[in-house]
């Protein structure tokens, strides 16, 4: 018998094992002996060959005999490719929940092991992803097949992961994301996403919120629904919420702000939950909602006369400008188009006071007094992110299992910024600060509008009243003309609604007021140099000296 045979166990395509000696030579298990030994022959003993080397091993794979009398030439390739083809399922068998598997790198792993003598990855890469789908547990189709136990349901760190399931939702929450729900809750953002529900589903829905401290976002639950109905959300929102009181030994907790887009099913139900939350819809929804009807509506209106395109960018500001003004600006701009027969404009102006005058609560969607978190962002960008980890629509287990995965790494991101192993980074200056600046600056020119001149004001006539306001208006200088969005400059369009509010304040008769106002300012425009005004700087259109005589009245 040769001396040192090396001996690597595989197994054959009908899953029965097979040996392979010296990595040259393959046989196949043939029968078993009276004393438990094992026949293995060439696996040329059934091919044209007929090859009769055979082997014998022990129950402790010792060799007990073995006849090398080989009548073909060896096959290193080709037993290569049977010792590639095992370890890869070997791995795979090994892992209890195969979709965190890289079959790529294991591979590659291997390859190096194995020298020089290696088949290809593409000469076993449908083998291996047969193996993978073996091991995969059978997909779920509908509700109903869901489990309510499963090794998918805990973290990897072995904490309990699904909290709740029905007929038409199932909800994930780890103790910690339950702890963030708890402890920062300033600002819940949710969201669904339709591109990642499994095919039985309508959309995952995700809960985030802000930890100030760290400037960081951190998603508090995961779940799948069924639908979109109102009865479902509620039915999140209270198990959320339970979920939470429980591990804060029943202390209520309640968000402050809930942050939503424009579905009136989410923002019902989280009011009906958390009676005292605020809801505040996304800007960038109700910009988009805005566009989206002009162009239906007024495309060529807007896009071919200045002034109906200021008066439609006046009204997809509004959310910056105090509240108590925007009814009068929705009625000077009405007014204006009736006067100026702009059929087209008018019906969309029709549009924005049924929807966000009269549907809408108007302080859902008005951010003058809180401009820290304006749009959805938080939760867009991971459902973004989510969506294109996935080319197409995921299994229930492998949908789970890349959840779990981002529990994880957003577990550890938390631990480690907590602890101060990883620095916090500054925060850029973003749109919502600057917005926010521009907003401080006016509300302190309406302090002197309104306080220092109230009673100069109404011991004067209409014109040196408006006067007064124009040169308010043309010594104030700002940065403005800098900034790089589409939100008005708001300081003569306040200007105007504090002359408005201060003419109803001393019950003074202004039916001529905005003619005298708008001349005056035409006037007084010509003199003074471009850098004193304010101006609207748009990445697509920038309104020049002339159109801020239109901006006097309606912005």
């Amino acid at each position: 018998m040769e001396e040192n045979l090396i001996i690597d166990i595989s197994e054959s395509n009908k899953g029965k094992e097979q040996i392979i000696i010296n990595k040259k030579y393959k046989f196949n298990f043939s029968y078993k002996r009276k004393d438990n030994s094992k026949v293995y022959k060439c696996t040329e003993y059934k091919k044209i060959n007929k090859c009769k080397s055979f082997i014998i091993l022990n129950d402790k794979k010792e060799i007990l005999k073995y006849n090398s009398s080989h009548n073909h030439p060896e096959n290193e390739y080709d037993v290569s490719l049977s010792i590639m083809k095992h370890k890869i399922k070997d791995g795979i068998e090994k892992s209890s929940i195969p979709f965190g598997i890289k079959i790529k790198p294991l591979y590659n792993k291997i390859s190096k092991e194995m020298g020089l003598i290696c088949p290809e990855y593409n000469s076993i890469k449908s083998q291996i992803s047969r193996n993978l789908n073996k091991k995969l547990p059978s997909n779920v189709t509908t509700f109903a097949e869901i489990p309510s136990e499963s090794e998918y349901y805990k973290t990897k760190r072995g904490e309990n992961f699904m909290i709740f399931k029905n007929s038409n939702l199932i909800i994930f929450q780890s103790p910690f994301q339950a702890k963030l729900f708890r402890e920062y809750n300033d600002d819940i953002f949710v969201d669904g996403t339709f591109f990642i529900a499994p095919k039985f589903s309508y959309q995952v829905f995700i809960t985030r919120t802000y930890a100030k401290e760290l400037d960081s976002f951190y998603t508090t639950s995961f779940a799948i629904l069924k639908n979109k109905e109102h009865e479902t959300y509620k039915m999140l929102f209270e198990k959320l919420k339970k979920n939470a009181n429980t591990c804060n030994n029943n202390i209520r907790i309640e968000p402050k702000n809930l942050h939503c887009d424009f579905e009136r099913a989410i923002s019902k139900a989280a009011k009906t939950i958390f009676p005292n939350t605020n809801i505040k819809y996304c800007i960038w929804h109700y910009k988009k909602s805005l566009e989206i009807k002009k162009n239906k509506l007024c495309y060529n209106e807007v896009k071919n006369n200045n002034n109906i395109f200021i008066y439609y960018k006046a009204i997809s500001n509004l959310p910056f400008i105090n509240p108590e003004y925007i009814f009068d600006i929705y009625v000077i701009i009405k007014i204006k188009s009736i006067k100026n027969n702009y059929c087209q404009f008018l019906k969309f102006l029709e549009y924005f006071y049924k929807t966000y005058l009269i549907d809408y609560d108007m302080k859902i969607w008005n951010y003058y007094n809180n401009i820290e978190h304006i749009t959805n962002n938080a939760s867009e960008s991971l459902n973004n992110y989510l969506n294109n980890l996935f080319p197409t629509k995921p299994s229930f287990y492998e949908l789970i299992d890349k959840l779990n995965e981002l529990e994880n790494l957003s577990y550890y991101d938390y631990q480690r910024k907590i602890r101060g192993i990883w620095k916090i980074k500054k925060r850029a200056i973003n749109k919502a600060n600057e917005i926010s600046v521009l907003i401080e600056r006016f509300k302190s020119i309406e302090t002197k509008l309104i306080d220092a001149k109230f009673k100069q004001l109404i011991e004067i006539d209409n014109v040196e009243r408006i006067e007064i306001l124009i040169n308010y208006s043309i010594n104030f200088k700002t940065d403005a003309d800098e900034l790089d969005f589409d939100i008005p400059i708001f300081l003569n369009h306040l200007l105007t609604i504090h002359l408005i509010k201060i003419y109803k304040i001393s019950n003074i008769n202004d039916a001529n007021i905005y003619e005298q106002y708008h001349d005056l300012t035409a006037c007084k425009i010509n003199n003074i140099e471009m850098a004193n005004l304010s101006i609207i700087y748009d990445k697509q259109f920038y309104i020049n000296k002339n159109m801020v005589i239109s901006l006097c009245i309606v912005m």
